[in-house]
């Protein structure tokens, strides 16, 4: 089937069809339950069978053959085991076992982790993480079927960018995360204090946030949501030494929305520093990509960004272009690895990317409306 064709296909089947999607789940996950390897190994001979794909396979991943390989068992596996993505796809008119490039997977539109049980371990759930639900708007639920899978997954991020996390102290200043349940943020935060022995959660207390990271010895990272770090910056202004300053989500409705160059520039005058370290990241996620400045992301091997049209959501953009933003998480075995965000960026040649904002109702056109009526 061509493009175009799918593209047609997929349109009509949809706007007459899509609301049919059925929130029930299929519980079947092919993992034995001892299975050893040795490492480095060669990915290509058990990539070409699902059964016996785990995490460690998935956080290993060395080659683009590896990648590709993996991404497309992975998404014949999903195709078929996570119904809210089988009745997607075949609402487009597609035939999975017809699909044999990454770039002609199908992503699946991030609002269904809202509306349906994006799905397909073979026992309930271990967590299920919900999103910030900022503006009270309905929350996103990622059911992971392992919080094993979920912490391998985002300590070999973490540690892929900034080495062992036992040689850094982290400070968390994530106080509306803080307060609700269910945040995928704090517990990966959490986690990655309790491994590096050093730092804390602050909540509001700036004046002993500060003393305690002054009085620290080791490197230190302070991760934070925007506007706390804000708040920080303004109120106290700390010159702050041998520390990486990392903001991650928006203002929450806590303060006006700025364009991240101009709040990393009161950032880095309020605390002292050269850059702003960023990470992206959402609850729809199991992995996690990084920016060491700039607003320039890059991610962890198992992960991919594609830029999308954002007037047609099967057409990607070259290196370069602006549309939004399509997530490959291969992490993500229980729910889907393939999801098409509300983000807006642009991805370049070397594989980094950049995010510039969301898609606004007014942005949206043509075959992307497919995302609204998926609800």
């Amino acid at each position: 089937m061509t493009r175009e064709t799918r593209k047609r296909s997929g349109i009509t089947m949809t706007i007459v069809r899509i609301v049919s999607l059925v929130s029930s789940v299929s519980l079947f996950f092919l993992v034995p339950s001892v299975i050893k390897f040795s490492f480095p190994f060669a990915l290509s001979s058990f990539y070409c069978n699902f059964v016996g794909m785990t995490i460690y396979n998935i956080v290993n991943i060395r080659t683009e053959e590896e990648f590709v390989s993996c991404a497309l068992e992975l998404f014949r596996f999903q195709a078929e085991h996570c119904a809210p993505y089988r009745e997607y796809i075949a609402l487009l008119g597609i035939d999975p076992t017809e699909v044999e490039r990454v770039e002609d997977i199908p992503f699946l539109p991030i609002e269904l982790f809202k509306s349906h049980d994006v799905y397909c371990g073979d026992t309930a759930p271990e967590i299920i993480f919900t999103s910030s639900n900022t503006g009270g708007t309905v929350a996103s639920r990622h059911m992971m079927q392992s919080l094993a899978t979920y912490r391998t997954a985002f300590t070999h991020a973490f540690e892929e960018f900034y080495g062992a996390t036992e040689g850094w102290s982290i400070y968390g200043l994530l106080p509306n995360y803080l307060e609700r349940e269910g945040s995928s943020l704090v517990y990966m935060v959490d986690e990655l204090i309790r491994k590096a022995g050093s730092g804390g959660f602050y909540l509001n207390d700036y004046e002993r946030l500060i003393a305690d990271i002054e009085a620290d010895p080791k490197p230190k990272i302070l991760l934070g949501v925007s506007y706390a770090l804000w708040d920080l910056a303004e109120q106290y202004a700390p010159k702050l030494k041998d520390t990486v300053v990392m903001e991650t989500g928006g203002m929450k409705g806590r303060r006006k929305e700025l364009a991240k160059s101009e709040l990393h520039k009161i950032l880095c005058d309020g605390f002292g520093v050269e850059k702003i370290h960023s990470e992206y990241g959402m609850a729809e996620l199991t992995s996690q990509a990084y920016s060491a400045g700039d607003g320039i992301f890059r991610t962890p091997r198992w992960m991919r960004v594609l830029v999308r049209d954002v007037n047609d959501p099967f057409d990607h953009t070259p290196a370069g272009g602006r549309g939004g933003i399509d997530i490959i998480d291969l992490a993500n075995l229980s729910s889907c690895a393939f999801i098409q965000t509300q983000d807006i960026g642009r991805k370049f040649a070397d594989g980094s990317f950049a995010i510039e904002g969301r898609i606004a109702g007014s942005d949206i056109r043509g075959c992307n409306l497919l995302v609204h009526n998926l609800l």
